[in-house]
């Protein structure tokens, strides 16, 4: 089959850095950090006591408010970064061209919060009470549904739900359509909104988050003294686009998209295969995609969670994978600002990794103080790198052994 060339054409995310890529980026770059203390919820009830919330987000400055009211809080981050990604690929969907524009954005867990609010209502009130809008606000794929209808791109529409690795499963998955010539243009990536009372207990009673009170210090990566990640919302999406395509209507090119590998562990419903070996399986097959050899690669966008097993077997993998070229890469995890957005994780990763390719530098690891003897690679510690990036892997992996890599090439 003659696959054709990927690139990515546009970018637009809100996450708890800022409500879009530009603020969002500058503040990475800046080492400057999304996680403050727990105000959606009373942080008196959980053990955990801080997480990575959106600051002053106002969904009716691109969604009708009675639109956005029959949306979810998830599905409202998904269609406002679409929105601005469309808008910065500077690409207009028509009739002529929609049934070749497709939608393939996931969510880990969906509307959880409506889940929680209309149960509430039910108990109460009964079912006559319940919002004829519960269904279609809960489940994961609205997001998916309502960009296609407010975009009108009537080409494929998906929905990946694999936990954490969910944003870097549907690009992975949005990328394959394009290149078999299933679709002009994809818009993809995750979006979630887990600050929720019953999301919050959940990983609170599994112990996965942080307990670490202070905002500035609760989520390091790579570091000895980390105990856990610290949830965080948002949403993360591209625009991933045929490059014929986009050269034939003069679409800037952010870099292009090269490898995708995707892997089951076959272990554990949370913890990670030992040795990563499953992460390891899933960036062989993404260099191989991506037709590279390992030493090619520059720059890695981490898992990172901030969790003593993840980021352990994460750097054991890479150095399965890479050999001596592992204590040659840049690796970081940029959770150590943002937080972890499970679902929509992948999604804001890979803008990250786009932007080190474009821009020249590395986002830094934050709050790596005490280095874990275990973690012995070089995470770009506590300052952005300038340095010249040609090949970037962004890595992500999700509770029921689900593996994630994409990989991104300058374009040329």
């Amino acid at each position: 089959m003659n696959k054709k060339r990927v690139v990515v054409t546009g970018i637009g995310a809100v996450t708890p850095l800022g409500n879009d890529v530009e603020s969002t980026w500058k503040n990475i770059l800046a080492g400057k950090s999304g996680i403050g203390e727990l105000t959606r919820l009373n942080p008196e009830e959980y053990p955990a006591k801080v997480a990575a919330e959106l600051k002053d987000f106002d969904v009716e400055l691109f969604i009708d408010r009675k639109e956005a009211r029959k949306m979810d809080r998830f599905t409202q981050y998904a269609v406002v970064s679409s929105l601005m990604a469309v808008k910065d690929a500077n690409l207009e969907i028509t009739d002529e061209n929609a049934e070749r524009v497709g939608v393939w954005i996931g969510s880990g867990i969906g509307g959880m919060e409506t889940f929680e609010q209309q149960f509430q209502t039910f108990l109460k009130r009964g079912y006559r009470r319940v919002s004829p809008f519960f269904v279609p606000m809960m489940i994961p794929d609205m997001a998916a549904g309502q960009v296609s209808i407010t975009l009108g791109a009537k080409g494929m529409n998906s929905c990946t739900v694999t936990a954490c690795a969910t944003g870097t499963n549907s690009i992975g998955d949005a990328f394959k359509v394009i290149q078999r010539g299933d679709a002009d243009v994809m818009v993809s990536g995750g979006s979630e909104a887990p600050i929720t009372q019953m999301s919050m207990a959940g990983f609170c009673s599994n112990t996965a988050l942080s307990t670490n009170p202070d905002p500035s210090k609760a989520s390091r990566p790579f570091d000895t003294n980390r105990d856990g990640f610290v949830m965080g919302e948002g949403a993360g999406i591209v625009v991933l686009e045929e490059l014929e395509h986009a050269l034939a209507r003069g679409a800037k090119i952010y870099a292009e998209i090269v490898g995708y590998g995707s892997t089951g562990d076959a272990h554990h419903i949370t913890a990670p295969a030992p040795g990563g070996e499953g992460g390891a399986r899933a960036m062989k097959l993404a260099i191989q995609d991506g037709e590279l050899k390992p030493q090619d690669l520059n720059y890695i966008n981490a898992h990172g969670t901030s969790t003593p097993y993840n980021d352990k077997y994460e750097t054991m993998a890479i150095k399965e994978v890479f050999g001596d070229h592992a204590y040659k890469l840049a690796i970081s995890s940029t959770k150590s600002m943002t937080g972890h957005l499970l679902g929509a994780a992948g999604g804001v990763e890979a803008i990250f990794s786009v932007l080190a390719i474009k821009d020249s530098v590395i986002p830094p690891t934050m709050n790596l103080e005490t280095p874990d003897p275990d973690c012995d690679l070089d995470y770009v510690a506590n300052e952005a790198r300038k340095q010249e990036v040609n090949v970037a892997m962004s890595n992500s992996l999700g509770f029921g052994g689900h593996n994630a890599t994409i990989v991104f090439k300058k374009y040329q």
